[in-house]
Formats: C-alpha cells, sequence, structure tokens
C-alpha cells in the first residue's frame, strides 16, 4: 500500500507539473505552436520573414520552414494578427453636388486582413490608411453628382467608392469588404430650415387644395339634388290640373253628380271667405225685395 501510494503521488506531480513544464519548454525553443480559429501568426527571423501559418490547430514549426524555426523565439519574434472581419463608420463626408448644395455622406465599409505579411511590413498604419482612402475616394468620387441622384442611387455610390478603394488596400494586405452608403444629409442648417419651410407650406396648399375641391364637390351635390328636386315639385304642379281635368271630367258624365259637386264646392268658398250670409226661406219673393232696398238705403246714407 505503501508503495502503490508513492507511485500515485509521483504520478500525480509528474502529469500534474511535470508535462505543463516540459510543454512550455518545448513551446519556448519553438517546437511546435497553436493557432487559434481566425487567427494567422508570421515567424521572423533576423529581420526576415519566414512565412505564416494561418490554418487553425496544432503545427511545428520545425517541420514547415526547417530548423532555423528553432531560433525564432531567441532571435526573432512572432506576430499574431485577427483575421476577423471589421466594420467602420465614416460619418458626414463633406461633399457638394452638381448644384453646389453642401451634402453629408455617411460611409460604412468593412475590412479584413488577407494577407498578413503584406499587413505587417507593407504599411505602419494599414487602418488609418484604408479610412483616408475611403474618406477620399468618397469626396473625390461622388462631388459634382446631381442632387437628384445624390438622394436615390446610393447602390451605385456604393459601388463607385469600393471599386476605387479596393485595389490600393490588396496591396497593403487589407481586403475591403462591403461599402454602403447610409446616410446622405444637407450640411447647411438654414438651408435645412427652408426646405422644411418650403414643405410645410406645399403641405398647407395641398391640404386647402384638397379641402376647396371636397367644398365644391359637395356644392355641386347639392345644386344638383336641388335641381332635381325643383324639376319634380315642378312636374307634380304640371300633373295636377291634368288630375283635376281628368276627374272632372269623369264626374261631368253624372249630371246630379256634378251639380252636387259644385254646390259644395260653392258652400266651401263661401264658408272660407267668412262673408255675411242671410238665409231665406224658399219662394218668400216679398223679403227678398225688402232687404235689397234696406241695403240700398244703407249705402246711398
Amino acid at each position: 500500500m505503501i508503495g502503490f501510494f508513492i507511485a500515485f503521488v509521483g504520478t500525480f506531480i509528474a502529469l500534474g507539473v511535470g508535462v505543463p513544464i516540459l510543454f512550455m519548454i518545448v513551446r519556448a525553443f519553438g517546437l511546435y505552436t497553436t493557432v487559434n480559429e481566425c487567427r494567422s501568426k508570421v515567424f521572423v527571423l533576423f529581420g526576415k520573414v519566414m512565412g505564416s501559418i494561418d490554418e487553425p490547430g496544432l503545427h511545428f514549426p520545425v517541420a514547415k520552414f526547417g530548423p532555423r524555426a528553432a531560433l525564432v523565439p531567441f532571435f526573432g519574434k512572432i506576430y499574431e494578427l485577427d483575421l476577423r472581419i471589421d466594420q467602420k463608420y465614416l460619418r458626414s463626408q463633406a461633399v457638394n453636388s452638381e448644384e453646389g448644395t453642401p451634402m453629408g455622406i455617411g460611409v460604412w465599409y468593412e475590412m479584413r486582413v488577407s494577407n498578413p505579411v503584406a499587413y505587417l511590413f507593407e504599411n505602419t498604419d494599414p487602418a488609418g490608411s484604408l479610412e483616408a482612402n475611403v474618406s477620399n475616394a468618397t469626396v473625390r468620387s461622388l462631388s459634382n453628382m446631381p442632387l437628384e441622384e445624390m438622394l436615390e442611387n446610393r447602390h451605385t455610390m456604393s459601388r463607385t467608392v469600393r471599386a476605387e478603394v479596393s485595389p490600393l488596400s490588396e496591396s497593403w494586405g487589407y481586403s475591403l469588404g462591403s461599402v454602403y452608403i447610409r446616410k446622405v444629409h444637407f450640411r447647411d442648417h438654414e438651408m435645412i430650415e427652408q426646405i422644411e419651410q418650403k414643405v410645410v407650406n406645399r403641405l398647407r396648399q395641398v391640404t386647402s387644395a384638397i379641402r376647396q375641391a371636397g367644398e365644391n364637390q359637395v356644392d355641386i351635390v347639392t345644386s344638383g339634388a336641388e335641381k332635381e328636386a325643383a324639376v319634380e315639385f315642378a312636374r307634380a304642379q304640371a300633373m295636377r290640373p291634368l288630375v283635376v281635368g281628368e276627374a272632372l271630367a269623369e264626374i261631368a258624365k253624372d249630371r246630379a253628380v256634378l251639380e252636387a259637386l259644385l254646390e259644395v264646392l260653392e258652400i266651401d268658398r263661401l264658408t272660407e271667405s267668412e262673408a255675411d250670409l242671410t238665409l231665406l226661406p224658399a219662394g218668400s219673393s216679398l223679403m227678398a225685395e225688402l232687404l235689397a232696398t234696406q241695403r240700398s238705403k244703407l249705402t246711398l246714407g
């Protein structure tokens, strides 16, 4: 049991302490290296580039570059680069339209390291140079464009900027990805206020025109309805005598009925006139003469 315990402790110490120390010593001599995903390592010895490794996994530089790779940890340097896609947004790049309008353009673009060796040694600041070139290309290629095209054709503008910058960035080992014009705006605040005022006035004019057109349409409909009603009323009034005449003609066929109707109408008119009536017995001619004489005297007096 004591021997087993001693062997167990010795194995634990050897595996837990000795193996990591051994791997550290081996890695310090450059016998192996590991490359992570989207990473690259560039090996430089005595100021000269031996090569680069950008494939993820475990690698043995001695087998890839020869025995000189063992000297890199002591007399050279290993650069580790990030190969992931990066992006940047340049705000309000100053340009002028063909009409002389001061405009601002926002440019969004992507970039990534495509050649690690060129990225390290062809340009001291590839990211800054790429930003300056995108800005200059935007101002140079998009200036003096018609204002209408500048506000509408963003896709064409994006392709124009990318086509001008891409060849130069490739020589630095920095690959330009997507380029997109995200924002086009006016830079003169007085002009913005004037445009806003014009838009407000135009909206007021359109609103007033719509309201007036609606009122005119209502008037047309109302006048049309009144005209049609007047025509129908006139037609009704014109039809009344015809209807009454046809009814009287039908009644006149019977003499007795006609006389009765005329008497009723006469009595009705007398009643409506509110005149004084004197009723005499039938066959009393003397009473009628006396009444006529009395009225004539009153008139003369």
